[in-house]
């Protein structure tokens, strides 16, 4: 961070979520593998802190094959049973099933679609919302425009993707701007 510059506040002093948030939070994400694992992170965190999540996430790559869909959703029961053995991510079986459904329903996207990019960003007209919020307390934790992806993706046959998980992968992937005002990343993103 940039002397005499602010950062929001939730990172607080965890060098892990101060990095994620200077680096990767808010910031636009157009690629579909990125895409896809944000929407596998954000599923998994339902129920949990986002600092679990980011502290297994690298566990998460390893063990879902770098978030690869393709082959994500060709898992069977084998796999399943090797997922829940696997002490570094959140043995969920819900979750972990949900996980594999979502990248069967994520290909079906991006046939229909051309790319997963091109279908998610359509629900913000392809450019990011941005807010200007001043405190924390102001940030939503779900938006009109996260319920009507929450539908349309469930209506596909996604798993966990309840409109307060919606809106948390948009904010993860710059769909909408939720940096504080005073934020050094704020005006960096809303350019």
């Amino acid at each position: 961070m940039p002397k005499n510059e602010r950062r929001c506040d939730w990172p607080a002093s965890d060098p892990l979520m101060i990095e994620y948030h200077d680096e990767e939070w808010g910031v636009p994400l157009h690629d579909d593998g990125k895409l896809f694992e944000f929407l596998v992170l954000e599923g998994a965190q339902a129920g949990l802190s986002w600092l679990t999540v980011l502290r297994k996430r690298e566990n998460y790559r390893k063990a879902f094959h770098g978030f690869d869909a393709e082959r994500v959703a060709r898992y069977g029961k084998k796999e399943i049973a090797r997922l829940l053995a696997n002490e570094g991510i959140i043995r969920n079986r819900l979750k972990i099933e949900g996980t594999i459904e979502n990248a069967r329903r994520f290909l079906d996207v991006r046939e229909e679609f051309g790319s997963f990019d091109k279908y998610i960003w359509g629900f913000v007209d392809g450019r990011p919302i941005q807010n200007r919020f001043t405190k924390l307390s102001q940030l939503p934790a779900r938006s009109q425009v996260s319920d009507r992806l929450s539908k349309d993706l469930k209506q596909r046959g996604f798993k966990f993707v309840g409109s307060t998980i919606c809106y948390a992968h948009m904010q993860a992937t710059g769909m909408v701007n939720d940096h504080l005002a005073h934020c050094f990343r704020y005006s960096r993103l809303g350019r």
